[in-house]
């Protein structure tokens, strides 16, 4: 089956060897990890999965997916494989496995958090099923064999019918590395911060939060007290999931666009829980059906534009202006793809880390709910733990206990792409 990339285009035009723009997801089980069971198991979930068993092919000046059927790589390595080359069987995805360590590298043009997690749904359904000699329960997961309906590999956004996005101009945002004078520190740099989840959840509860959007607020907050006297907004984009908008809630397709949240001058002297009720009405009013599909119209406008340059050149040129006018606006970004719920699966994870390059300079948070805590995984493009600190210090003042895990480069195995290889 081939099929033409559209939606799949600028992600894969935003990738490069320096920044490959992937997923990573390691995820630490209770027990080591075996690996002819692991093997069954990805063999078994792939299955249910053909829309990502695919390889990467250029005629006339397109792409497309064609279906590749080489096995899925897995390897005994933490560094995992070079995608879409030899070293993976020329897929766009890959797993790898250390002591009790189990990792999925995936193609971020192929998917978002959304995709990526029904894939890890059906994987440890299998694996902890054989590994632990259980039956665990089928409901609500995606199974080998299953009938797999049209909209789960149709692209929503190519056929949307879409109205006119509207012109804006977004005013310039504090950037992180300019304000702490980190320019030449370019380590990007992950510290992981675990926070029990019930306890979290009640401080949201108390205090009109959501976890998106509390700890945009935190970050928000840490980085007004380091610099009040700056004029640049504090602008923190939350992720927002469009596939309700687009009526598409089976797409496999990265379909994220976000929430701009502004951290007003106005509301800096507020108490925290009407700062938290102004954000979330700001996330309200920006995930309006109307908006967000504006939003999905200014993307598709964007995927057009490359495809109508001829060459690779052109089209990285195209992108390379537009991250950089990105970049511009934003402070940070903050994902939740929300709770994880893999289930009976849940009990036989230990630890859960969700990896991605960090838009532009700015900070990137992303955060998981897995087995009874939240972890955030503060991503950024520099190794000074400067304003983790200062994010840290809102946690403490606000009597959230919090661990922090490890710190450790932002290390993603390259994608090899014609512009790249």
């Amino acid at each position: 089956m081939e099929r033409r990339l559209f939606s799949e285009i600028r992600y894969l035009y935003e990738s490069s060897r320096e920044k490959p723009n992937e997923i990573r997801i390691r995820i630490r089980m209770r027990d080591l990890i075996e690996p002819d069971v692991l093997r069954h198991a990805v063999d078994t979930a792939m299955q249910r999965y053909p829309y990502f068993c695919v390889e990467l092919q250029k005629k006339d000046g397109q792409y497309f997916f064609l279906d590749n059927h080489r096995p899925v790589v897995i390897t005994n390595d933490p560094h995992g494989v070079e995608l879409n080359a030899e070293a993976s069987n020329y897929h766009m995805i890959a797993f790898s496995w250390q002591d009790n360590w189990m990792i999925m590298d995936v193609c971020h043009a192929m998917t978002d958090g959304t995709g990526a997690y029904e894939i890890l749904r059906t994987l440890l359904y299998y694996y902890c099923s054989e590994r632990y000699g259980i039956k665990l329960k089928e409901s609500g997961i995606r199974l080998a064999g299953d009938p797999i309906p049209e909209e789960e590999w149709a692209d929503p956004v190519e056929t949307a019918d879409l109205p006119m996005p509207p012109r804006s101009q977004m005013s310039k945002a504090l950037n992180p590395g300019e304000a702490a004078g980190l320019q030449n520190d370019v380590l990007s740099t992950v510290y992981s911060i675990a926070i029990p989840e019930s306890e979290f959840m009640r401080f949201n509860i108390e205090n009109d939060g959501s976890p998106g959007t509390m700890v945009a607020l935190f970050l928000s907050r840490a980085v007004a007290k380091m610099y009040p006297e700056s004029k640049d907004t504090i602008r923190v984009a939350l992720c927002v999931n469009q596939r309700k908008a687009l009526h598409a809630p089976l797409a496999h397709q990265c379909l994220v666009g976000g929430a701009m949240l502004e951290y007003k001058e106005k509301m800096r002297n507020w108490p925290l829980d009407r700062q938290a009720t102004a954000y979330r009405g700001m996330v309200f009013a920006q995930t309006q059906e109307e908006t967000v599909l504006a939003g999905v119209a200014n993307q598709k406008g964007i995927t057009q534009m490359i495809l109508s340059k001829e060459t690779d050149q052109e089209r990285m040129g195209l992108i390379s202006y537009i991250s950089g006018m990105a970049g511009g606006v934003l402070t940070a970004t903050v994902s939740y793809v929300g709770k994880a719920d893999y289930r009976e699966a849940e009990k036989y994870i230990r630890d859960f880390r969700l990896w991605t390059p960090q838009t532009a300079n700015s900070i990137l948070v992303e955060i998981s709910a897995v087995n009874g805590r939240f972890t955030l995984e503060f991503i950024q493009p520099f190794s000074s733990p400067v304003y983790v600190n200062a994010f840290l210090k809102e946690l403490d003042e606000n009597g959230i206990t919090y661990d922090l895990q490890d710190v450790n480069p932002l290390r993603l195995p390259n994608i090899r792409l014609p512009w790249n290889a």
